[in-house]
């Protein structure tokens, strides 16, 4: 089928309908979308297979915008593609309380797959996605019924692939062969501040080559839809590999900024607007206008993925009755639900076990994988280290689907961003782990996934200085409090075994955002069953775990993973000194938090006021805890290289320090 005239008009319709919202909010991004909408109304209108009645049937196709600032773009497909995004939410684009933000947000605007605000991330959300749609083929297709089989594709940017974390997404997604996956690659050769040519000469064919992708290229991507549309059949006809399809475009196609960096951040101006609309044959009198017919050539579309769906739903149903077992898990993955008394198989220790909270929250994390066989992760090269490989799990292979094992690599920018591409995708929980040193190269995934509600859980092992001899590059001091600054994120440190599969249940039963778990390296004793309180707890974030034994307690020693151990020996000590204290283990503010008033002031009496606090990391924002009359012990300057227990002893994670802090308040 050949293009016409009204593909023209369409695609123009979507060039000024973007401009129109961008002027009159009088910020955003004009240049993507006179550029890249040719490249979107092609594979929307030709290719995606997606419903806009259903936007979360299951088998779309996923489609991500990688370059979030060009978000008009995708804002503009979805109001014309039928979408509930009607015309006043496009006219009132970036501002208070629309459904067009700035950038995408996934968890506020119908159709919208991810959020994507720095560049790159989208590129590996859609891996993300890739590997998701591949684990279910694999668990849920039979010889009989096939009811997982889509594509994943994204717009990318010069922006994207010049960030790190675009280079680690497609390294992995090549050596998987996601061959489900396809890029379109926004080659307009302008970034904000002028040509590319001033930082990005590379050969950016070669690079994906030797990635292993396919590489496609289209010579004019303003105007030849058809070589656009004969590139994305290609690239869909080679399910061996991923494919990136080179674009050559004109940011601010049609526009006097047109082949500028003055059309990439800021809006045309009225007369640019005008000349625009002119060139482009529209009315400049005429403001988000969408003609008639452009409208339904348009929607005509729709009935290709209707049909789809159609198809899909009657194989869903025979599936179904074929293979009921199945079925019910599927439902109870893509509904983010756990099986009925899961958490009854968790490990419990007794009080002659000390292991390291690494090695007993993989256990956990073992245990929990047998009964949730939906659950699926990996490491930075890591897994004999943070314990979390899956035994028996196999290694994922992306070209069958089969493992759960996710061998990231040492790329930990794209392990993060992926996991929230497989969150998006749904029907997976899926866990990333390395060394909390290096959560900082997660750290725009983990915020991500915070801001969108990503059920991921993020395991850190090596949690303080005490893991020793490598020295300060890898001993974490500021990184708990840099995490717990994070809007919704929730970050869990066990004190032992016990806590630490109670961290798990925790974590896989907040469906509604991220949680992070810090394990340590060290071995950790088992808090003594008889005489400290249940480490159920934990779901409520602080809890008592050994109160005053005579009379009501003249101080509080609150502490968190390992170092609840020195406040226990702390209260011993106290107590030979005539001074009654309790231990509170505090091993995450946010579900402390979250408790009522009433319970929190059970845990931390306001009467009390002689309150210290021991953490073997930074002292910022334990004052909360504490209180202006209380005392933080903690960790503010680097670590050094040395056995951990010298470690703890020469920065004073003393019992003997803790004790003569609460002597010093108590007097």
């Amino acid at each position: 089928m050949n293009f016409q005239a009204i593909d023209t008009r369409s695609v123009n319709t979507i060039r000024i309908l973007s401009i129109d919202a961008v002027q009159k909010a009088n910020s955003g991004h004009p240049g993507l979308p006179l550029g890249a909408a040719p490249m979107a109304y092609v594979l929307w209108q030709r290719h995606l297979v997606h419903n806009p009645k259903n936007p979360a049937w299951p088998n779309r196709d996923r489609f991500v915008l990688s370059p979030g600032h060009g978000s008009m773009l995708l804002y503009s497909m979805l109001h014309l593609y039928g979408y509930a995004l009607p015309l006043s939410e496009v006219q009132n684009f970036r501002q208070w309380g629309a459904l067009t933000p700035g950038h995408p947000e996934a968890h506020l605007t119908p159709g919208v797959e991810a959020t994507t605000g720095p560049l790159g991330q989208g590129t590996a959300n859609a891996v993300g996605m890739a590997i998701a749609e591949r684990s279910l083929a694999a668990r849920y297709n039979t010889a009989a019924h096939t009811i997982v089989d889509h594509h994943t594709f994204a717009i990318v940017s010069d922006g994207d692939l010049m960030e790190g974390i675009s280079c680690e997404a497609a390294s992995l997604a090549g050596h998987l062969g996601l061959g489900k996956l396809i890029y379109l690659y926004d080659d307009n050769k302008i970034s904000l501040d002028g040509p590319t040519s001033m930082t990005f000469t590379e050969d950016v064919g070669k690079r994906y080559e030797a990635y292993g992708w396919q590489v496609l290229k289209v010579g004019d991507g303003d105007n030849d839809l058809a070589s656009i549309d004969a590139a994305i059949t290609a690239a869909k006809a080679d399910t061996a590999r991923p494919s990136i399809i080179l674009i050559r475009t004109t940011i601010g196609y049609g526009s006097p900024k047109a082949n500028s960096s003055g059309a990439h951040g800021s809006p045309l101006g009225k007369d640019g607007v005008a000349a625009t609309k002119k060139a482009l044959g529209f009315d400049p009198e005429k403001f988000f206008e969408i003609p008639a017919d452009a409208s339904s050539h348009i929607l005509s579309s729709n009935a290709r993925g209707e049909a789809a769906q159609a198809a899909w739903q009657e194989t869903f149903d025979a599936w179904a009755a074929a293979n009921p077992a199945l079925a019910a898990e599927w439902t109870m993955a893509l509904e983010n639900k756990l099986p009925e008394n899961w958490a009854n198989v968790l490990p419990k220790y007794a009080a002659a076990d000390k292991p390291a909270t690494r090695a007993s929250a993989g256990a956990a994390l073992n245990a929990a994988a047998k009964v949730i066989p939906w659950l699926i992760g990996g490491d930075a090269d890591l897994s004999g280290s943070t314990n979390t490989g899956l035994k028996d799990g196999g290694s994922f292979d992306g070209k069958t689907g089969k493992g759960r094992n996710i061998h990231y690599g040492v790329r930990e920018h794209a392990m993060g961003a992926i996991a929230n591409g497989i969150a998006y995708h749904g029907g997976l929980r899926t866990f990333t782990a390395t060394f909390f040193a290096f959560s900082d190269y997660e750290r725009p995934a983990l915020r991500i996934a915070a801001l969108n509600n990503l059920p991921v859980v993020f395991v850190f092992t090596h949690d303080s200085i005490a893991l020793g001899e490598d020295g300060p590059t890898h001993q974490p001091v500021e990184h708990l409090a840099a995490l717990r600054a994070m809007p919704d994120l929730w970050v869990v440190r066990p004190a032992d075994g016990n806590e630490a599969s109670q961290a798990w249940q925790l974590a896989l039963e907040r469906n509604h955002g991220p949680t992070v778990i810090v394990a340590s390296r060290q071995n950790a004793p088992t808090l003594d069953p008889a005489r400290c309180a249940s480490a159920e707890g934990l779901a409520r974030g602080a809890y008592v775990l050994s109160d005053a034994k005579n009379g009501e307690p003249q101080a509080v020693i609150i502490a968190t993973g390992t170092e609840v151990g020195l406040a226990l020996k702390a209260q011993e000590q106290l107590e030979a000194k005539g001074i009654q204290a309790r231990v509170v283990s505090m091993p995450c503010w946010e579900a402390f938090e979250a408790q009522s008033a009433e319970y929190q002031d059970l845990v931390l009496p306001p009467a009390i006021t002689a309150r210290v606090s021991v953490e073997a990391g930074v002292t910022f924002g334990w004052a909360r805890w504490v209180g202006r009359r209380g005392i933080a012990l903690g960790i503010d300057r680097y670590g050094a290289s040395a056995p951990g227990e010298l470690l703890m002893e020469k920065f004073g994670m003393t019992a003997e320090r803790v004790t003569a802090a609460v002597v010093d308040l108590v007097g």
